[in-house]
């Protein structure tokens, strides 16, 4: 908790009392943006206000903070998901001041999916035409410059505050953007530098060379889970930019299936070896899970993939990371396989939030806001881009039924999608049902590119294109 009151009055615990069924669903729902959407609904009328004000309650006199700061982190994300779900029945200026107390405190913690669900919640949030013309300069301001001074106590013409503003082509200018451009130079290189793992020791080599041999003739489940705690203690005790050599030169991959199921278990750190080490568990899916998928022509190994959908219930960041991403950036694109392996992982690992951040990473994110992890041998599988196949807009529309929500952005870049790659799925109809969910599923979106969408419709040539032309005729 982030501080405790000194006491609390009865009418105070009476007020927090009809919050507790609420916070029951937030914490054990499966699904607590529906439920409590349904919870508020059997009252009459729906305390909506009350609710945000028990949320921004000050819990402390010397330090500000709101009830809602001394939740768990995941508590509070599932909170702040709700309320950019229905977002349309709370007031709006409390939300913006909920989402903006969670940004800008600073003892919010650096928990990237708390900040992601406030940062969704803003989004919610457009600007009205009111607050707009508030900070709108007058309309009569810009005519009225044009022929009198800018201040009338100073004798500054337009003319002569436009000559004072500095070329674009001036030296002084010119020379800035060259030291700039250098800085940032040198910065990349230092990055580059920092980053280049030391060479391994012969001693590790032959040590990872034995542990491969011994894991390829493993015939024991006794024996695999000796050798997988082999492998995690030399790779734990490397340093963090050796592992994956370590693991590159180990192939763990190369092992049959049952092995591999094994292997994650016995990797999972269930001695509290390794405990704290956030990048671990991403090292092993990248090594372990990751090589097996990237290559699949049909359906994966019902073993492998039981055994990497226990391993992602327990280490969702990782499985976003090491699995998620690499496997939507396929460089031929994600076939039927692959798809098939994404929708699982994102129905039975991770929370609807996390999986409305992942799809804005991946198609607004580029380079800043991805994080993605896989071993050398492998980058040369893995695009900077996604390819767009029949099984990715099937992957979406799979995304869209599971009730996730995606930010404006998100949406407003498969709009342009959409719309560039409509003529060359004309026929497709796995194209067309993804194209049917989505003018039925993102109001929002078809409000604002309805003219977008229409013309991409037009170009398709299937037994729903009618259906979707009437989605988009009714808004």
């Amino acid at each position: 908790m982030g501080g405790k009151r000194e006491v609390m009055s009865k009418e105070e615990e009476e007020g927090m009392e009809q919050w507790v069924p609420l916070f029951e669903i937030f914490l054990n729902s499966p699904f607590p943006e529906t439920e409590a959407s349904l919870w508020f609904q059997q009252h009459a009328p729906p305390p909506t206000s009350a609710f945000l004000s028990f949320l921004l309650q000050t819990q402390t006199q010397t330090q500000p903070i709101i009830f809602l700061q001394t939740l768990p982190p995941f508590v509070q994300s599932r909170v702040l998901s709700f309320l950019a779900y229905d977002s349309p029945r709370f007031p709006r200026a409390q939300l913006r001041s909920l989402a903006s107390r969670v940004l800008d405190s600073d003892r919010t913690p650096a928990d990237f999916w708390l900040r992601r669900a406030a940062s969704n919640l803003l989004d919610e949030m457009p600007q009205s035409h009111r607050e707009h013309d508030f900070y709108s300069i007058p309309k009569w301001f810009p005519s009225s410059t044009t022929t009198t001074s800018l201040l009338s106590w100073l004798p500054l013409s337009p003319e002569q505050f436009e000559a004072t503003k500095p070329s674009s082509e001036s030296p002084d200018v010119v020379m800035l953007e060259e030291q700039e451009q250098e800085i940032q130079e040198e910065d990349i290189q230092e990055q580059v530098e920092s980053c280049s793992p030391s060479p391994l020791d012969p001693l590790a080599i032959d040590e990872a060379a034995k542990l491969k041999v011994a894991l390829l003739n493993s015939d024991s489940t006794s024996q695999t889970l000796r050798i997988a705690r082999q492998v995690r203690n030399v790779c734990l005790a490397a340093e963090a930019g050796r592992r994956l050599a370590m693991l590159e030169l180990i192939r763990p991959w190369e092992a049959d299936d049952e092995t591999l199921s094994v292997l994650l278990s016995g990797l999972c750190n269930d001695d509290g070896t390794g405990k704290g080490d956030t990048d671990w568990p991403v090292h092993v899916l990248c090594s372990v899970s990751l090589p097996a998928f990237l290559t699949l022509t049909s359906p994966a190994s019902r073993v492998l993939l039981s055994a990497t959908i226990g391993f992602c219930k327990l280490h969702p960041v990782a499985a976003v990371e090491a699995l998620a991403f690499p496997l939507a950036l396929s460089g031929k694109g994600i076939n039927v396989a692959v798809c098939d392996v994404l929708a699982r992982v994102v129905k039975e690992c991770l929370h609807p939030a996390h999986v409305s951040a992942f799809c804005q990473r991946l198609l607004c994110g580029k380079d800043k806001g991805r994080r993605v992890v896989c071993l050398p041998c492998h980058r040369g599988l893995i695009s900077d881009a996604v390819v767009w196949t029949e099984s990715m807009f099937t992957l979406f529309q799979q995304i869209l039924n599971l009730g996730v929500y995606l930010t404006p952005d998100t949406a407003h870049q498969l709009v342009l999608v959409i719309d560039e790659v409509a003529e060359k799925f004309s026929r497709s109809l796995k194209f067309g049902n993804f194209l049917l969910c989505f003018v039925t599923k993102c109001v929002r979106a078809v409000e604002f590119h309805k003219a977008l969408l229409e013309s991409a419709a037009k170009k398709t040539d299937t037994f729903v294109t009618k259906s979707i032309m009437s989605k988009l005729e009714v808004h």
